[in-house]
């Protein structure tokens, strides 16, 4: 997947780790569709980058020292709607990425992940097109829902204003399908799927996928599977 915007895509990375943040930050400045504008080692840093440079991504890792990575998600998406943050976690059930689903992250990756995942990742994520790992974060968010029982009127009644075709989409995102996957599995056209997946998030009221398959947990939609 290529960058689908005429300008790279504009990166800050906020990790308490030097060589982490070092790390990433060199990384991705070795290709020529990503920048890093900036990095933080601290939540409240990172909010304050965030908003001199407006990113289009943040990767911003979970635990830091006083304002911590939840926080600062929380901040960055309340104020910045088009800047969409990635959550750096060393495991991949660390019960605090719940908390960043909620906070509004649109995912998120482990920090011993190969250097060619983190690019299609962050090309992934930048584009608004899936969920990273979606075995994971589909079960991440199931089990977020399910420790989290909650009943939000809002969401379902947003939910309740989809057609049964954008119902069946949205389901369909839930199981962590790609725009691709679910062309194929409801046999029509790319075109077709992104024009529904775009109206379940206007009607959601929600930034990505990732937030509409929170809703779809929150609203009943979809039950968590147990086991």
């Amino acid at each position: 997947m290529t960058n689908p915007t005429d300008h790279p895509i504009r990166i800050v990375v906020a990790d308490d780790q030097d060589v982490v943040r070092a790390g990433f930050g060199a990384l991705l400045d070795s290709r020529p569709d990503f920048t890093v504008v900036g990095s933080a080692s601290g939540g409240a840093e990172a909010v304050r980058v965030c908003r001199a440079t407006r990113p289009d991504l943040v990767l911003m890792d979970v635990r830091m020292p006083g304002t911590d990575g939840i926080e600062a998600t929380r901040r960055i998406t309340g104020e910045l709607p088009d800047t969409r943050v990635v959550m750096l976690t060393t495991f991949d059930l660390d019960e605090y990425v719940y908390d960043a689903l909620a906070a509004g992250a649109s995912g998120f990756l482990l920090k011993d992940m190969l250097a060619e995942r983190l690019f299609e990742a962050v090309r992934i994520v930048a584009a608004g097109e899936a969920l990273l790992a979606p075995t994971v974060t589909r079960r991440l968010i199931a089990e977020f829902a399910r420790l989290r029982p909650r009943a939000v009127p809002e969401q379902a009644r947003a939910v309740q204003t989809l057609t049964p075709r954008e119902a069946e989409v949205l389901r369909l995102i839930a199981e962590g399908l790609s725009n691709q996957e679910i062309a194929a599995r409801l046999v029509v056209g790319g075109e077709t799927v992104k024009t529904h997946v775009s109206r379940v998030l206007a009607k959601l009221g929600v930034r990505d996928r990732a937030q509409a398959v929170v809703a779809a947990y929150e609203s009943g939609l979809v039950v968590p599977r147990s086991g």
